[in-house]
Parts: C-alpha cells; structure tokens; sequence
C-alpha cells in the first residue's frame, strides 16, 4: 500500500517535507498511563497483569515474572521483563525472582531471534527517576532488539519512530514464538 500525500493550503512557507503524522503517540507525550507514585494501585504494571495477553501487550507468563511489550518502543520486539511483586530496586528481588526474571531475558532473546533476527540487543535497567526510569517505582528490565542501521534520522530529527507492524500483531509473534522455543 502506497501512501497518499495531499498538500494542505493555509498559513505558513512551503517546503519541501511530507509529513508523518503520529496521533497516537500523543498519549505518551502528554503522560497517560504513568504511574501515579509508589504505591501498586498507581502501577500500570501492576494494572496490566489483571488484563488478557493481548490486551495487556504480555508475550509470557512466568511463576514470579512476566514479559509484555513496550507500549512505546524503541524498535520493533522491544520487550521487558518485570516481577509481578512491586519492588523498585533490584537489591530487593528475591532469589527466584533473580533467577526467573534472567531465564525470562536468556527466553526472550531466543525468540526474539527467531522470529526477528536482530543484529544484538540492548539489555538494561534505569534504577530510579535520575537514571532514566519512567516508571521507577517498579522494577523492569528492558531488551531491546538492534538492527544494523536502525538508528536513523527519523528520531534524530523528526522526533519520530517507524515500527513496521502493529504491536498486537507483535505480541502474538512472540508469543507463539516463546511456545515453541524451549
């Protein structure tokens, strides 16, 4: 499908740039869905737990962890694996806790890979609002799928990112891809 670009007349100089417009990214800049201070029931994580996979964007669901998609991804198959417990720091995980949320990584990069072949990943946590962390309060590790290239000047300098498939249609990939990866 080929995009259709209409010129729009009103106020302003021509130029030369087509523009991409992303409403719904507008939730996001206006902060929707953010928690709303420390405590669980201002948790959207702790919130998206009670929804069905495929509303709640969750890829697997593990005994102490669970995987969802990032609702505002940096690439296409950005995923996080997060306790279900609320706990901020990750001093404060449990011991199953740590060995599940690591398996969880090592398992989500498999399938990444299968169904994505990414070139590497970025795998991370921000602990705290100073390091980055959009919502600190719960704990929640990032995996991030990089492709050669895929940094581009689109977010560079139109503040704006492609994904080439919706993220329902991604939440099911992965997750029929976790059922078959052992």
């Amino acid at each position: 499908m080929t995009p259709e670009f209409s010129e729009q007349a009103g106020v302003g100089v021509p130029d030369a740039l087509q523009r991409l417009w992303t409403p719904h990214r507008l939730s996001y800049v206006q902060g929707a869905g953010k928690a709303e201070g420390d405590e669980p029931a201002g948790c959207p994580f702790c919130r998206v737990v009670e929804l069905s996979d495929a509303d709640g964007l969750i890829v697997a669901r593990g005994a102490e962890v669970f995987a969802l998609l990032n609702l505002y991804p940096y690439n296409p198959g950005h995923l996080m694996v997060l306790p279900y417990r609320h706990v901020a720091d990750y001093t404060e995980l449990s011991a199953g806790e740590t060995a599940e949320l690591a398996a969880f990584t090592q398992k989500a990069m498999r399938v990444v890979r299968h169904v994505a072949a990414p070139h590497g990943f970025n795998i991370g946590m921000n602990q705290g609002v100073v390091a980055g962390a959009g919502i600190a309060a719960h704990l929640h590790q990032h995996l991030v799928p990089r492709w050669g290239g895929d940094a581009n000047f689109m977010p560079v300098i139109g503040h704006t990112k492609v994904l080439p498939q919706l993220l329902g249609e991604t939440r099911q990939l992965l997750a029929d891809g976790w059922k078959a990866i052992d």
